[in-house]
């Protein structure tokens, strides 16, 4: 099966028309996916001084400028919005998508933007617990007629959703690494499950986790969609990518990349692949390297759709 292609968009540091414009490049051009994700700060964090659009509103204007490509957001923050309220946002982004919606959730990581904004940032195990209701909650108000639910933080009282979403399924995506929780939550209530900015051994291993937890839950692994989300480092040859690496090598905090030549690039996602990968997507940053971004829809996306 080819590997589906991506690309993330984090909504900061960039007008918003460019962004714009980033969004129907991909969708023109022959990409399977395209996201963004759910911050008030810069990420990694810095002072908070940097342009940042907020998710929800971007989820809308992306489906207004798209036609084809799947949109998502990797991840919603639980701690940001009650998931009632995120579910009725969610299904007016399904429809004006005409059906083009996948949800990612998480748990939520970043203090500053929490401390500032007034959101309490609890333990880790509560944000998880509030992770877990709340994708039973947005679950339950996608797939049922009246909706019932009693936890800890979050309730439904008979609630229903109308209209009834475009997609017979809207695909729910759990973002993370954590293995005791997260990927348990994964494999309990999700489709798919999404890890940012990972290296190659270290995806491998925590698919394997994954593996296990699909198992100790009567889950059959396959059914679930792996998909990891790679930093843009690539040139158009070599060169460029050096200078890439070299003016962008401190902007995000670490972690995976896809660099070098498209041919190494290649190289690398088939690897990515092979580890169980069945989406990459390519964050971006600005500015944006467009002649690399061309050289991938030209040289790269071909050779993984042979």
């Amino acid at each position: 099966m080819a590997l589906k292609l991506g690309v993330h968009t984090g909504q900061q540091d960039i007008e918003l028309d460019e962004l714009r414009r980033v969004w129907r490049y991909v969708d023109q051009n022959g990409w399977d996916f395209l996201s963004i994700w759910d911050h008030f700060y810069e990420a990694p964090p810095i002072d908070g001084t940097s342009p940042a659009f907020e998710a929800i509103a971007c989820m809308a204007l992306m489906a207004a400028e798209t036609e084809h490509v799947r949109l998502g957001c990797h991840v919603f923050c639980m701690n940001y919005r009650n998931p009632g309220l995120l579910a009725k946002s969610l299904l007016t982004i399904d429809h004006a998508s005409h059906g083009r919606l996948e949800v990612g959730l998480g748990a939520g990581w970043h203090v500053q933007e929490h401390e500032a904004y007034g959101f309490t940032f609890p333990s880790v195990k509560e944000r998880l617990d509030r992770l877990e209701e709340g994708v039973q909650v947005i679950r339950s108000l996608f797939t049922e007629e009246r909706s019932n639910y009693e936890g800890k933080y979050y309730s439904l009282n008979d609630a229903t959703l109308y209209p009834r979403p475009v997609q017979e399924r809207i695909p729910l995506v759990i973002g993370g690494r954590g293995e005791k929780r997260t990927l348990k939550l994964a494999a309990q209530y999700a489709d798919g499950w999404n890890v940012p900015y990972i290296n190659l051994e270290e995806y491998e291993r925590l698919n394997g986790v994954l593996d296990e937890w699909c198992e100790r839950v009567d889950r059959d692994p396959a059914t679930m969609e792996r998909s990891v989300n790679l930093h843009m480092l690539m040139g158009v040859d070599e060169a460029d990518a050096a200078r890439i690496q070299s003016e962008r090598s401190g902007l995000f905090g670490g972690g995976g990349g896809l660099s070098g030549s498209p041919q190494q690039a290649i190289e690398t996602l088939k690897r990515y692949q092979e580890a169980g990968a069945a989406r990459v997507s390519i964050a971006i940053r600005p500015p944006v390297e467009w002649d690399a971004l061309q050289a991938f829809v030209e040289e790269v996306m071909p050779a993984m759709r042979d």
